[in-house]
């Protein structure tokens, strides 16, 4: 996988699939575009902040609540990167690895406007505005995969060619 590097949008324990992605946003005709609607509620107008590549860095528990793989599409439509956090709710874990968010699982100081590069190869996340390099253990091989080729129907997909 690539090195990420990208400016940190900062969350705390517990943000919630609703927080992430409002389920009355579910709708047919919104699919295409539901970064419009990312944290909506909790921080009005971050979706049109959001830059290709930035990073979230929260607490944890990350992606409680519902199970659909809305939230982490969204986050990808967004343009988000990478999500860091201490801990992440597992039905988000396996839904943002079969969509292709990067997740890394790790304490990280972080202010937000702060730059972080993750190298998911080598378990390496450095805060570069900081200074401050951070470990975090790598993904097997078949996550990176699935990651890397953008999410389990995309791998599908690339090997059926």
């Amino acid at each position: 996988m690539d090195r990420v590097t990208g400016k940190v949008w900062k969350f705390g324990d517990h943000v919630d699939t609703d927080q992430i992605l409002p389920a009355e946003r579910l709708l047919s005709e919104n699919l295409e575009r539901l970064n419009d609607f990312i944290f909506e509620k909790v921080r009005p107008g971050l979706s049109s902040e959001i830059s290709k590549g930035d990073m979230i860095v929260a607490g944890r528990n990350f992606g409680c609540g519902s199970s659909r793989e809305h939230a982490p599409r969204a986050l990808i439509q967004a343009g988000i990167s990478c999500v860091v956090a201490d801990s992440f709710a597992r039905i988000f874990f396996r839904n943002s690895i079969n969509v292709g968010l990067l997740l890394v699982e790790c304490s990280i100081s972080a202010d937000e406007g702060d730059v972080i590069t993750v190298d998911p190869d080598n378990g390496k996340a450095v805060n570069e505005t900081k200074g401050v390099e951070y470990d975090f253990p790598k993904y097997p091989e078949f996550i990176s995969d699935l990651i890397s080729k953008g999410g389990l129907m995309a791998k599908i997909r690339s090997e059926l060619r």
